[in-house]
């Protein structure tokens, strides 16, 4: 939407003959700002080097023709790229991909695009991008002269309209380009003497502080060392699953339960780690992955509340798991150390010296750098890798020395003995409990996902490729030592088989000439086998000490897989400030942003537990953690299907909700077979965590699928509840209130609250009047402002603004349109006119005329008033009111502002004279001292320690006292009902509501109905009667005999004196003249209805008496509205009694139900 161009001119570019503009002959002195002619949106054309033009240096042309090999210099722009502030803003980043050759000269190599980007035409560039840019095609480029910015041109036309591009998808600085921002709507729509708001980020992708933090590192960091899948996942997965349960535990578990059922047990917890696979590949290829692992993973698909809980235990884990992988290697050389007699104090504190050796050296690899690690770990695996391949090549090598030890070489005898379970002293569910462990290590690649070049490709592959592997492998040793391995062997060279007893001997050892039942009845039983012998797998190795080696490795290589991911989840987790106090540990160093002081904390809880070297207790609550990060990464994916989110797209197709869940449950059904009180203190812990992050409440939005899932919950409610028919009992007061800015009529907004909060619906509307033109993009943003100001101060409601001429179009507005089904308000909430008298008579007629509409619209009608008033507007510091983040927002365009005046508490805004900027208008009050419900009071503090030098008159602190007599508990007192008038129940049921909450529940209902003097004591029964039924508590019943007596005569005189302004006293004037003035100002009171309703006059003059003499010192007062035939009786004087009525009383509420019923005895 570009302006029309004008005319070419001796200053202006003109088309060449290929149609490219030519630049001007002074084009590379002409300042590059815009000059004052230009309208906000002309775009000025860069002139750009065509073939056939006189393309030379001195053309200081900032494109290149095709045959150019090198960019020419920018004519020295005025302003660096810093100062650009325009519509494609660029969030600094190096794009490493786009540097500039070294024939670019004064190619700037941090602001280059991609080559490619400059041909398809979706690449906008900053200035000092086209220093670099590298030839191969002509460049359209245009320059916006308001923001000093190059776009490229967009199909060769004059326009700042954009095509689709990746970068402006981008929430931070990407390994893959720049961040940029598209035009925004604003600027292609407004009309051109409109200036357009300030860019921000549409649809709720505003970063956060820990997403700024993280763009700032990557724009930051250069040379950063990442990993591709082999070496960044494959390895350290592979490294991680294979643990030292392969070669001192295997054996042992096939001896116990056999071949069959130990491929089972390996069958079972592989498909528990393969379902959890699939569910972290389908997360971490459903968007961009950052560093965190688990945690990163759980909190972004659930929220912060499990992401929370589940990073704080995973992290804890990983650093305890380091302590058990650590005493696993120092018991293994204990026992080298034992068999040579070389043991240097005794075994456990052997273990614990070699233990603290073992945990320095690794924390020395991982502080060096991942690279060191990475290589470290390529080492073991080698390592590990030799081992495995030497036992199998030594399981086809049988010798004759090692027969008396059990190993025969493969059979098939020896493999059908072994074929069955031989459980001693274990059950099936034991055995499965020792093997699990070896089975976890599947998120050691996503643990480090941060330092991970393509993390949804690498983890899906790298996982799923180790899950396999290892699977087979442990399948493979199972069978292999169930087929070449007796179960007992004494070691003893002379139990052969004797002539004798030979048919007696049954084992499969029989076969080969040995009998080994000798130590099987004896009490030391056999010290060989498979079930006696967690050496095995070294004894049948081609060459032993190879296998040593390997124990070594794997338990080394877990423990450094440990090392290094619980400082990254932990880091992960403190950078998103979950846990307030954690935050010091978010800090990174180096290049790679190394968790130095994670490492540090890492450290010291790995060596308190190494220093207990006693882990059979700590073991399984580390499997349980693990697999509570397993069960709720399942969880996750099961969950954001449910949701149903647009959003979750994951590339990785193959996973299946149902099959997740199955995954889930599996994994907490491990979690009781391990170890049930491990499971029962896991789940403790996580709930707890749960609880704690659910009351703190984190500012953060990570649009996780408990959100999607809440809406979608909230839909479906929705639109089931609007196919139900209304009934009785579940009648709901679910109100309009016209509070204008929800924090102008404090009383009001509490008041209703206390009787709508956890029953009913609160609708604040808001009309907006007096503009020539409705900015509704700046009503949006104040919509979504006091939305946040009503959560914070847990008010349950709902703000609604709305754009009108007047009061009562607005209004009708509202009536019709708010609410959404069966979620619709059914009563409108107005604050008493106060100021009725003192300004135009026509807003009384709208006020009045409001609640006509109300009735029309089958709306009750609920009016407060206070004697003091409700509009606490012009006392509240508004430009206080704004928190630092949205004062420093930049809303200041200077707008015409809604204020209201003091009294007009009916008036949800009234036009004020005076252009002030946006920043004066009430906005979230955002109080760090006080976080409490009261709406007001930290507006008093701020105004006692901000403004001492402005004190406030006697009015103004009384309104700002009253204000907030609904926030304080009310103590011992009286509700007084005035049920003068059936209307349905309304005007019982409020009142009722209000004692039920806590604020109120001391204060009694006391009733007071109208009766005739010789029936007040039947008609006091009939009430309490009625109120039982109703199951409604009250304190005294008052029957009123003398409602009908004439009030006193200066209180009449009063009234008279009250109306005689308003008076038209068409007696006086001609019939037509009377006429005109009657049309004209509708408002009038004529003396024939004036005359009509005299006793009407007379019963709400007395009822006033009565209230003074009954209810003057009552909390709050709750009476029947009185009605006015509508285009009968005339506004002023229907104000005129319902002022009459309330003044000089405590809080008084007039409630008109719509005259249908709301209250039922019947069950």
């Amino acid at each position: 939407m570009s302006a029309p161009s004008p005319q070419p001119s001796s200053s202006e570019p003109a088309a060449d003959k290929d149609g490219v503009l030519s630049p001007p002959p002074d084009a590379g002195l002409r300042p590059a700002g815009p000059t004052p002619s230009q309208s906000r949106f002309q775009v000025d054309l860069v002139a750009e080097a065509a073939a056939a033009a006189a393309g030379s240096a001195e053309d200081k042309s900032p494109g290149t023709d095709t045959s150019s090999s090198a960019p020419t210099q920018d004519p020295a722009p005025a302003s660096g790229g810093e100062e650009a502030k325009g519509r494609f803003r660029v969030v600094n980043f190096a794009d490493p991909s786009s540097c500039g050759s070294a024939s670019a000269g004064a190619a700037s190599p941090e602001a280059g695009a991609p080559a490619d980007g400059h041909q398809n035409g979706d690449t906008v560039m900053s200035e000092s991008s086209l220093h670099s840019s590298t030839g191969g095609g002509q460049h359209h480029y245009h320059y916006d002269t308001h923001t000093n910015t190059y776009y490229l041109r967009t199909f060769g036309h004059n326009t700042i309209d954009a095509v689709p591009n990746i970068d402006f998808y981008r929430q931070t600085a990407a390994p893959l380009g720049e961040k940029l921002i598209r035009p925004t709507l604003s600027e292609l729509h407004d009309e051109l003497d409109k200036e357009p708001f300030e860019d921000g980020f549409p649809n709720g992708d505003e970063m956060s502080p820990a997403e700024e933090a993280a763009a700032k590192e990557a724009a930051e960091s250069k040379g950063v060392v990442k990993f591709g899948w082999i070496k960044g996942v494959l390895v350290r997965c592979m490294l991680n699953i294979w643990g030292v349960m392969l070669f001192i535990r295997m054996s042992w578990i096939v001896g116990q339960a056999g071949i069959a059922l130990s491929c089972l047990i390996v069958a079972m917890a592989t498909v528990v780690t393969t379902i959890t696979g699939l569910s972290t590949s389908a997360i971490a290829t459903n968007g961009f992955v950052r560093g965190g692992g688990a945690y990163y993973l759980i909190s972004r698909s659930l929220g912060p509340e499990f992401g929370g809980s589940i990073g704080l235990i995973f992290a804890f884990a990983n650093a305890v798991a380091v302590a058990m992988y650590v005493v696993g290697f120092a018991e293994t050389v204990v026992e080298l150390l034992v068999s040579v007699d070389a043991i240097m104090t005794d075994q456990i504190n052997d273990i614990r010296i070699i233990g603290t050796i073992t945990v320095i050296l690794l924390l020395g690899i991982s502080v060096a750098g991942m690279e060191w690690e990475a290589k470290a770990q390529i080492f073991l695996l080698f390592v590990l890798i030799t081992a495995i391949i030497n036992y199998f090549i030594g399981t086809f090598i049988p010798l004759k020395h090692k027969e008396p030890k059990g190993y025969f070489g493969y059979d098939g005898a020896i493999m059908w003995e072994n074929m069955g379970p031989d459980f001693r002293e274990q059950t099936f569910f034991s055995v499965f409990a020792i093997f699990f462990p070896a089975a976890t290590g599947i998120l050691a690649g996503a643990n480090i996902s941060g330092d991970l070049a393509d993390p949804q490709m690498a983890i899906p592959k790298g996982t799923m490729l180790a899950i396999l592997v290892t699977g087979i492998v442990y399948l493979g040793v199972a069978v292999s030592t169930g087929s070449c391995i007796v179960r007992d062997a004494s070691g003893n060279a002379t139990d052969t088989v004797s002539s004798l007893l030979s048919a007696n001997c049954t084992d499969a050892a029989c076969n080969f000439g040995y009998d080994f039942s000798s130590c099987k009845s004896d009490k030391d039983g056999c010290k060989f086998g498979l079930h006696n012998d967690f050496q095995v797998m070294s004894m049948v190795s081609g060459f032993g000490p190879i296998i040593t080696a390997g124990i070594f490795s794997a338990t080394l290589s877990s423990a450094l897989a440990s090392l290094v991911s619980a400082p990254k989840v932990f880091q992960a987790l403190c950078k998103d400030n979950i846990y307030p106090g954690l935050a010091h540990f978010a800090k990174g160093y180096g290049k790679n942003n190394e968790p130095l002081r994670g490492y540090i904390l890492t450290f010291v809880i790995a060596l308190a537990f190494i220093l207990i070297a006693k882990l059979n207790i700590i073991a399984p609550i580390i499997s349980n953690f693990f697999l509570a990060s397993y069960a709720l990464i399942n969880f996750s994916v099961f969950h954001a299907s449910l949701a149903n989110s647009p959003g979750w797209r994951p590339s990785f197709k193959y996973y299946n909700m149902w099959v997740s869940l199955a995954g889930a449950i599996l994994c907490c059904v491990v979690m009781f077979v391990i170890n049930w009180w491990a499971a029962l203190f896991t789940n403790v812990i996580v709930l707890g965590l749960y609880i704690y992050v659910s009351y703190k409440k984190p500012d953060v939005n990570w649009g996780s699928s408990t959100q999607a899932l809440t809406y979608h919950q909230a839909l479906t409610h929705t639109l089931r509840l609007s196919g139900v028919e209304d009934h009785i009992k579940n009648f709901r007061p679910q109100c309009l209130v016209m509070t204008g800015y929800p924090n102008s009529r404090p009383a009001l907004l509490d008041l209703v609250h206390s009787f709508t909060k956890n029953v009913g619906l609160m609708v604040c509307g808001h009309i907006r009047m007096g503009y020539r033109r409705p900015n509704f993009k700046e009503v949006a943003n104040e919509q979504a402002r006091y939305q946040r100001w009503l959560i914070k101060h847990e008010c349950k409601a709902f703000y609604t603004p709305v754009f009108a001429d007047d009061m009562r179009q607005g209004a009708q507005y509202l009536l019709q349109a708010a609410g959404l089904g069966r979620l619709k308000p059914n009563t409108l909430v107005l604050g008493f006119k106060n100021d009725w008298r003192d300004g135009d008579m026509m807003n009384v007629e709208t006020y009045i005329s409001m609640i006509h509409d109300a009735f029309d619209s089958q709306y009750g009608a609920v009016i407060l008033r206070l004697t003091e008033g409700l509009d606490v507007s012009h006392i509240q510091g508004q430009d206080e009111l704004l928190s630092s983040q949205e004062r420093a927002g930049g809303m200041k365009d200077v707008i015409v502002s809604v204020e209201t005046s003091k009294d007009s508490d009916a008036d949800s805004s009234k036009l004020s004279s005076k252009a002030t900027s946006l920043q004066n208008s009430p906005a979230i009050q955002k109080d760090d001292e006080d976080d409490g419900r009261a709406t007001t009071q930290p507006l008093l503090k701020k105004a006692d320690k901000k403004s001492p030098s402005v004190p406030l008159n006697v009015c103004d602190q009384r309104l700002l006292e009253a204000s907030q007599q609904f926030q304080r508990k009310q103590g011992k007192g009286t509700v007084d009902v005035w049920w003068l008038f059936d209307d349905g129940g309304l005007t019982l049921l409020i009142p009722y509501l209000l004692t039920n909450k806590k604020r109120w529940k001391d204060c009694k209902i006391r009733v007071f109905i109208g009766g005739k003097i010789n029936r007040i004591d039947h008609d006091r029964r009939a009430m309490a009667t009625l109120l039982s039924k109703f199951r409604i508590d009250f304190s005294d019943i008052t029957v009123l005999g003398d409602i009908n007596t004439k009030p006193k005569k200066e209180h009449i005189s009063a009234f008279e004196e009250m109306i005689e302004p308003y008076r038209l006293k068409e007696d006086e004037m001609e019939q037509d003249a009377a006429e005109r003035l009657k049309n004209s100002e509708p408002w009038r009171i004529t003396d024939n209805e004036l005359e009509l309703y005299r006793t009407k006059t007379n019963r709400q003059v007395r009822l006033n008496e009565l209230l003074k003499e009954h209810s003057s010192t009552a909390n709050l007062i709750v009476m029947s509205l009185p009605l006015a035939r509508k285009g009968t009786v005339s506004s002023a004087l229907y104000m005129a009694w319902l002022e009459t009525l309330s003044k000089e009383l405590p809080p008084i509420l007039l409630v008109r139900g719509n005259h249908q019923s709301v209250l039922t005895f019947y069950s």
